[in-house]
């Protein structure tokens, strides 16, 4: 019985075989390496997109606080100006009313200062009224919005007044608050502090003090 049998590879067979497969290995390499080089193409593009969003968001960042920043400060200036100006309206109104309210709980009143400003030593003083009369002496600071800090910084600068207006030094010196708005809480505590509190009460301005309050004497 005969049986068909392939002939024995050649050398040359082997030779073709190991360069065909040479050839298919190169090959796929080099598409391997293409792919890896447009995926890491593609992966720089988009984090330079990336950065590029990064930048331009901090930069709109920086331009948005700025002009805020810009827009808070012409805010803060506005409400400065308005507060002055509420101020100086609260001084007004005070300052022809100081005259009734304080001979009425009888300090009988013969002057009344407005905005006195002394410099003495390095130090200054600023106030907004002063009530006088031969023996008395009443300094009044005057706020549209009254606050405790308000009514602590005016008994700062009730302490320094005779050491910087030696004039008054016999004048019994006395302290009084005033504001278009001013809290219960602030107002006890103004009193509690030997404070006289004068506050609107419809369209006019009272003294908040009960007839047995004693007011507290400085310097």
């Amino acid at each position: 019985m005969q049986t068909n049998t392939s002939p024995p590879p050649t050398l040359d067979d082997i030779l073709r075989l190991f360069q065909e497969t040479d050839r298919l290995i190169k090959e796929r390499q080099k598409e391997t390496d293409r792919l890896i080089k447009e995926s890491q193409k593609e992966a720089d593009r988009k984090f330079q997109e990336n950065e590029r969003l990064i930048k331009e968001n901090e930069r709109f960042i920086k331009e948005s606080q700025k002009e805020m920043a810009l827009s808070i400060k012409a805010v803060n200036t506005a409400i400065g100006k308005l507060g002055n100006r509420l101020g100086e309206f609260v001084e007004e109104a005070v300052r022809p009313s100081a005259v009734r309210l304080f001979r009425e709980c009888g300090i009988d009143v013969h002057e009344v200062q407005q905005n006195i400003v002394a410099k003495r030593n390095g130090e200054t003083l600023e106030l907004d009224l002063l009530v006088i009369n031969d023996k008395d002496a009443v300094a009044i600071e005057c706020k549209s919005h009254l606050s405790i800090d308000d009514v602590n910084e005016h008994i700062a600068r009730l302490e320094k007044i005779k050491r910087l207006l030696p004039r008054y030094k016999d004048n019994r010196m006395l302290g009084a608050v005033a504001g278009m708005v001013i809290p219960e809480n602030v107002a006890l505590y103004a009193i509690r502090k030997g404070l006289y509190v004068i506050g609107q009460n419809g369209d006019h301005l009272e003294l908040r003090n009960e007839s047995v309050f004693i007011p507290k004497t400085w310097g």
